[in-house]
């Protein structure tokens, strides 16, 4: 049973959803700490003048952050940030292609008033997954699994909680995970492959790593063709120490 653990993120990138794809259970690691300048409560968009952040304002207490898990991190409602997000989206892409598709659920989660920021990003990810044809992926909290330790030990407890055999994390992991320990308890590594096709952005020059929505309004039902659906026989690349008997992926998103 393959699993991926990734922390959650604020409407992600394509890299993000082919995760979910190749998952048979994907676990929202929302129980470390929360990064400040991570992607849990931002992302990019595309404008004529570039890449823009979208960022959901947060509770901030300096002194507390830096120990806060993610699940904990509570949304800054003094300003209306929701409907500027909206309205900001729609400005940019009203128009594309696809845009109209998607609007009713832009809307639908725009009009929510989340107390905490995992409930709604968690949410929201698992709405698009849907969109993008992933409808009976098995989801699951990790704040939910009461897995302790640190760094590969807790992701191991998470791994043998929901039963996987495989594991599925981003390159970059490598430079930290300990294989070592996953394989003497049976579980095999796998790396993903994050080189995808360019497709059309209505604001040249191209930038593979903005967020899922521009792919969306500008592709339609045809995404996931510029994500698993192309580049299926690579995705995966299994690790090399293959003799030797992680946390989720701290790569972009």
């Amino acid at each position: 049973m393959k699993c991926v653990v990734l922390q959650p993120s604020y409407v992600p990138w394509r890299g993000y959803f082919h995760q979910i794809h190749l998952a048979d259970v994907f676990v929202f690691y929302d129980d470390v700490q929360y990064d400040a300048r991570g992607w849990r409560n931002r992302n990019r968009v595309k404008t004529p003048q570039g890449t823009r952040w979208l960022s959901i304002p947060v509770i901030r207490k300096r002194h507390q952050l830096d120990r806060t898990p993610i699940h904990e991190i509570r949304i800054n409602w003094d300003r209306p940030w929701n409907r500027k997000h909206l309205a900001t989206l729609r400005h940019l892409y009203g128009g594309t292609p696809h845009y109209e598709k998607y609007f009713a659920l832009l809307a639908e989660f725009y009009a929510r008033h989340d107390v905490f920021l995992a409930d709604f990003t968690i949410d929201f990810t698992v709405a698009i997954a849907a969109e993008l044809g992933l409808k009976n992926k098995r989801f699951v909290r990790s704040s939910s699994l009461g897995a302790s330790g640190r760094k590969t030990e807790r992701l191991l407890q998470i791994l043998k909680a929901v039963g996987a055999d495989e594991y599925v994390t981003g390159p970059s992991a490598s430079a930290y995970l300990d294989e070592r320990l996953l394989r003497q308890h049976g579980i095999s590594i796998a790396y993903m492959d994050y080189r995808y096709p360019e497709y059309e952005q209505r604001y040249p020059p191209y930038d593979p790593h903005v967020t899922i929505l521009d792919l969306l309004f500008m592709t339609g039902p045809k995404a996931a063709q510029y994500i698993w659906g192309i580049n299926e026989p690579r995705e995966l690349v299994p690790s090399p120490d293959a003799a030797c008997p992680g946390e989720g992926d701290k790569s972009r998103k």
